[in-house]
C-alpha cells in the first residue's frame, strides 16, 4: 500500500498530538524511508527521531503506535553537548581590549587583570544516521534544465518503505500546481532532488491526489 509523508504534517501518539513533521529521512542509493522527525509544537528543540516502522498510520495526518511518554524517549533529533570555553587571564585580556580614548594596547583598566569565563558553548550535533539524507520543507528540486519547485514529501510502499514518488510544489509565474513525480524519473537523492526529466515533461505530468 503506499503512503504519503508530506512535511509539515500533524502527527499524533496513541494518547494525543505530539507534533509536526520537520524533516523526512531516506537511505539515497536504497531510495527507501528509514525514519521520520517529529518536533512538538513551540518546542523545536525536542524533536524525536521516528523510525518508520513505529507507524501506523497516515490518514490526514501521522498516526504512532506509541505513547506521549513514549515518544519523550525516543532518540532525539539533535544532541547538544556543552563545551567548556576558554578562560582569558590578564595578559590575553589586555591583548584583545579596544582602544579606547587613547590608551592603546598595553595600557590599564580597572578590571582587566581578572580572568574571564564566558561559559560553556553548546555544540548541537545531528543525530542522522551515517549514510542517510534528511530532507526539510521547501528544499529544492532540480529538472535536468534548471531549478523547477520546492520539496513536499514523498509517496512511500509501506511494504517495502520504497520511495515511488517526489511530491513537488511546482511554482510558475502563473500559479501552482502540485505533482507527484515517479522515482524513475529522479537522476539522484543527494545534496537535493535531482531529475532526468526537462521542466517541460515536468509540467505534463497530472496534478496529484491528495489523501
Amino acid at each position: 500500500m503506499a503512503t504519503q509523508f508530506t512535511l509539515g504534517q500533524s502527527a499524533s501518539c496513541t494518547d494525543g498530538s505530539c507534533g509536526v513533521v520537520s524533516r523526512l529521512i531516506l537511505d539515497p542509493v536504497a531510495r527507501t524511508l528509514t525514519h521520520l522527525v517529529i518536533e512538538p509544537r513551540h518546542r523545536s528543540a525536542d524533536g524525536r527521531l521516528i523510525p518508520v516502522d513505529l507507524v501506523e498510520g497516515t490518514d490526514g495526518q501521522i498516526r504512532l503506535r506509541c505513547t506521549m511518554a513514549e515518544f519523550d524517549q525516543l532518540d532525539p533529533a539533535e544532541e547538544v553537548e556543552p563545551v567548556d570555553a576558554p578562560v582569558y587571564g590578564e595578559e590575553a585580556a589586555i591583548q584583545s581590549y579596544a582602544d579606547i580614548d587613547g590608551m592603546g594596547i598595553g595600557g590599564t583598566i580597572s578590571g582587566i587583570g581578572a580572568p574571564v569565563s564566558p561559559g560553556p558553548y553548546m555544540i548541537v550535533s545531528d543525530t542522522v544516521p551515517s549514510g542517510e539524507t534528511d530532507f526539510v520543507r521547501h528544499e529544492r528540486v532540480h529538472a535536468a534544465d534548471g531549478e523547477i519547485g520546492r520539496i513536499e514529501g514523498f509517496v512511500v510502499d509501506r511494504a517495502d518503505r520504497k520511495v515511488t514518488h517526489v511530491l513537488l510544489a511546482e511554482g510558475h509565474l502563473w500559479g501552482r500546481k502540485e505533482v507527484a513525480i515517479p522515482v524513475s524519473a529522479v537522476a539522484s537523492m543527494e545534496n537535493g532532488i535531482w531529475l532526468t526529466i526537462t521542466k517541460d515533461q515536468l509540467g505534463e505530468l497530472p496534478p496529484r491526489d491528495r489523501p
